[in-house]
């Protein structure tokens, strides 16, 4: 079944087998050159099965990234703006990400800025992609080992999302992808929350539904507010320590965490801090440990880690000033936006997570 979401100017279409219909909006649109962005991963796993269905008469070439979060950089860019320079990309030409998180990010990044902006469309073939980062229109890559530092916020002419490409995702990746629509769950809808709490399998087809009401919650909160001047803060829950650890980890590979791994440790720590602050009630801390820990690894942080950690919050976008920003929880699907926390809970919350036996 073919669903439509509007979200500003941009159109988000859930269906399978959707390259037909992607192909009668390049022909309609007349462009020049098609350029396909993947990543060594999908290069490998998703084009073939994306260019067997993909009818067209338009001149296609295939740009490769190296794959993973330490390449969303400005090097990369760089790389990239001068294939699309070499194989003579004009102002007509389109861009589709066809990949996970990272070549959402990065392509809108680069598609918005090279030439002043071409037409671009995301194809996310990753969890994580399809319900947030290709959602929403944000756009950008770090600085150094910070997160999304440098970007804009620009719609994609169109979002493609065919869960037939999860099909090839490993499972640490769909994991990582279940924690950003656990997170909407717990700032948006109890009820959703509960249908995670009362699954018992992640494959594709047990999602699918799942996956429509998350992509349903991001778009409602992001069409309320575009510009993230209220509302669409509350996104950023389990996020400003959930980035900092994740940035913390860049910086030491043997300890490396996909972004959803980070987020999940991130939500369990700021629903910690939110039953000392916001009045989160136990009982309900006790569900979201229970199922977040029945989901993900442990990690470990010792004192050091934490302190670096710490450090790296000050770096958050949502901040005023010197002020760190935190979403917290009064209650599983409500939340409470620019909570100030002092580092003293903040060392609170690892110990209870350190404590945690998983």
């Amino acid at each position: 079944m073919r669903h439509s979401i509007k979200l500003g100017t941009s159109e988000i279409i859930v269906s399978q087998g959707i390259e037909n219909e992607l192909a009668e909006l390049l022909s309609s649109n007349a462009y020049s050159k098609i350029f396909i962005l993947v990543d060594e991963h999908t290069h490998v796993h998703c084009l073939t099965k994306f260019l067997k269905n993909l009818t067209t008469k338009i001149p296609i070439e295939i740009i490769e990234i190296p794959a993973g979060e330490a390449h969303k950089n400005i090097q990369t860019c760089v790389q990239v703006w001068e294939a699309l320079a070499e194989l003579k990309a004009d102002r007509n030409s389109i861009l589709i990400n066809l990949g996970g998180g990272v070549v959402t990010d990065l392509g809108g990044f680069i598609a918005c800025t090279y030439r002043r902006g071409i037409d671009f469309i995301h194809f996310p073939t990753s969890l994580l992609a399809m319900v947030d980062a290709a959602v929403g229109g944000k756009n950008g890559i770090d600085l150094g080992n910070l997160k999304n530092q440098v970007g804009v916020i620009q719609y994609p002419k169109k979002v493609y999302v065919d869960v037939s490409y999860l099909a090839t995702l490993p499972a640490q990746e769909m994991k990582s992808g279940l924690a950003e629509m656990l997170k909407h769950g717990l700032i948006y809808d109890l009820n959703y929350w509960e249908k995670f709490e009362a699954m018992h399998q992640t494959d594709a087809s047990a999602l699918e539904e799942l996956i429509l009401e998350s992509i349903h919650i991001k778009t409602s909160i992001v069409q309320n507010d575009p510009t993230e001047k209220g509302l669409r803060k509350s996104l950023n829950f389990g996020h400003t320590l959930g980035h900092a650890i994740e940035s913390h980890f860049l910086g030491h590979p043997q300890k490396h965490l996909l972004h959803g791994e980070a987020i999940a440790i991130g939500m369990i720590l700021a629903a910690y801090i939110s039953v000392k602050l916001t009045n989160l009630p136990k009982n309900q801390l006790q569900r979201i440990v229970q199922l977040i820990t029945g989901l993900y690894s442990k990690s470990n942080f010792d004192h050091n880690d934490i302190q670096e950690i710490i450090k790296l919050t000050k770096f958050d976008k949502k901040n005023t000033g010197d002020q760190v920003n935190f979403v917290l929880l009064n209650e599983i699907g409500q939340c409470q936006l620019d909570c100030v926390v002092a580092e003293s809970y903040i060392f609170e919350a690892f110990d209870f997570y350190n404590e945690l036996n998983f």
